[in-house]
């Protein structure tokens, strides 16, 4: 059985930010946090630069910290699509 939450790398996760338009607003030692303006209000993502791999609980909470739905996530760049057999949206 495939895991819920593929393993992704900062690296990839940073690019599923950007292309969902969140922009880097600041740094702090090996976090990066990340932001959007949404009609919700602004979304802050923190990204942990000194991780190798993310795990289930830590890619969990970036997704809800982000505002954006598991699919819209994970369907953001090709590379991280093919971890849930999906294709780019």
């Amino acid at each position: 059985m495939p895991k819920k939450y593929p393993p992704l790398t900062p690296r990839e996760v940073i690019e599923i930010l950007t292309f969902r338009g969140f922009v880097l607003d600041r740094t702090s030692g090996d976090h990066r946090n990340y932001v959007r303006e949404t009609r919700q209000g602004e979304k802050t993502v923190t990204v942990d630069m000194g991780i190798d791999v993310f795990d289930d609980e830590l890619i969990k909470s970036m997704i809800r910290q982000s505002g954006l739905s598991y699919e819209d996530f994970y369907c953001s760049t090709t590379t991280t699509a093919k971890k849930i057999n999906r294709r780019m949206r």
